[in-house]
């Protein structure tokens, strides 16, 4: 009887069973380092958005601010939509011929597509944690299924069938869907997590647009 432990365990697996052991380790390890990436990531577009929205409404004056923002090399949340605003509003002012509406217009059309392209940096890679989330329990239970196979042709090839001979290979077996389990429920819950923010953001880009919407029709009806 072999050691009934993880290690052993693992070690004395099939090459089948090793092998989806090893591709869950890697998605595991890849949705962990994904993890750890976008909580930065989305931590720092809610501290951009909040600490722009409070220097937005301090009453600054636009044209300084726009100054200012431009001079950061790291702009994010909010910030991206204002500078693609009021950049698109100040060119179509200065054109000359443009109507107001025409320049609310534009403003708005670069305000909604710079709020995209951050929601889209925002989401990036949240399809692949679920997909880990949603394929990783299978993977494993292919490594399962594989396993017990295994075993019962060992079993059957040795002609008896005791307790002591068929626990390790049914054990070696659902470690491969534990380790499914393992890689899935993270990223299950990340994605969830992410999700939830990203639409929390998104919000806060729709509102700010409006609200900027606002204060630039003023602006071009003086």
């Amino acid at each position: 009887m072999q050691e009934l432990s993880v290690i052993g365990l693992i070690l004395h697996a099939s090459l089948p069973v090793q092998l989806v052991m090893a591709g869950l380790v890697v998605l595991s390890l890849l949705s962990w380092g994904i993890i750890f990436n976008k909580l930065a990531v989305l931590r720092r577009a809610r501290l951009a958005t909040q600490d722009f929205e409070q220097q937005f409404w301090s009453g600054i004056d636009l044209n300084r601010l726009y100054e200012d923002t431009r001079q950061r090399q790291h702009a994010a949340g909010v910030e991206k939509l204002f500078q693609a605003g009021f950049a698109e509003f100040i060119k179509l002012r200065r054109q000359g011929g443009v109507d107001n509406s025409e320049q609310l217009d534009g403003a708005r059309r670069a305000m909604r597509a710079a709020a995209q392209r951050e929601l889209d940096a925002l989401d990036h890679h949240n399809s692949f944690l679920a997909t880990v989330g949603s394929v990783s329990p299978y993977i494993g239970l292919f490594g399962t299924v594989w396993g017990i196979m295994h075993a019962f042709i060992g079993l059957g090839n040795a002609g008896q069938a005791t307790l002591a001979t068929v626990a390790p290979g049914i054990a070696e077996a659902l470690i491969a869907t534990a380790i499914g389990l393992f890689a899935a429920i993270p990223a299950v819950v990340a994605y969830n997590r992410f999700a939830a923010d990203v639409d929390r953001l998104a919000g806060r880009f729709d509102s700010f647009m409006e609200e900027f919407s606002n204060i630039l029709q003023r602006l071009a009806a003086r």
